[in-house]
C-alpha cells in the first residue's frame, strides 16, 4: 500500500481491534501490554504518532458500564446477596472483562485516528492555550 493510500475506518478500526499496524494490518501494535511499539515491525509505519490519550479509557468505561454494571443492577440477586459474596463476584469479572477491552479499544481508537489523518503534531491547532 503506498503512502498516500488510506484503509476506510472500518477497515483499520478492525485492524486496531485485532492488535496489527492500522497501515498494513501485520505488524503488531503493542510491545508490551498497552504500550503502543515506535514504529510497525512489518511496514515501519510510525504508530507513535497518534495522541490516543484519555479517549480509550473513556470507552471502555461506557462499553462496560453498558454491558456489565448496568444489567448486573437489574438483577434482584445483587441487592439481596451478602455484600461479602457480591463485591468480589462483581468486581473480579468488571475488572477482567475492563483489562481485556482495553487494549482492543486502544488500538480501535488509534486505528480510526490512523483513518482521520489525526497525528500529535495537530494537536497545537486544537489547543486553547494557543488562543491566547
Amino acid at each position: 500500500m503506498s503512502s498516500s493510500e488510506r484503509p476506510n475506518v472500518l477497515r483499520a478500526l478492525t485492524r486496531g481491534l485485532k492488535g496489527r499496524c492500522p497501515h498494513c494490518g501485520e505488524g503488531k501494535m503493542y510491545w508490551r501490554y498497552l504500550k503502543v511499539e515506535p514504529a510497525c515491525p512489518a511496514c515501519g509505519h510510525s504508530l507513535s504518532q497518534y495522541p490516543a490519550d484519555d479517549g480509550p479509557a473513556y470507552f471502555t468505561i461506557l462499553i462496560v458500564a453498558h454491558l456489565f454494571v448496568a444489567p448486573l443492577l437489574l438483577f434482584p440477586v445483587i441487592w439481596q446477596a451478602p455484600p461479602l459474596l457480591m463485591v468480589p463476584g462483581a468486581l473480579i469479572p468488571l475488572g477482567l472483562l475492563t483489562l481485556i477491552l482495553l487494549p482492543r479499544i486502544k488500538g480501535a481508537f488509534i486505528g480510526v485516528l490512523y483513518a482521520m489523518g489525526v497525528k500529535e503534531a495537530d494537536q497545537a491547532l486544537h489547543s486553547a492555550d494557543l488562543a491566547e
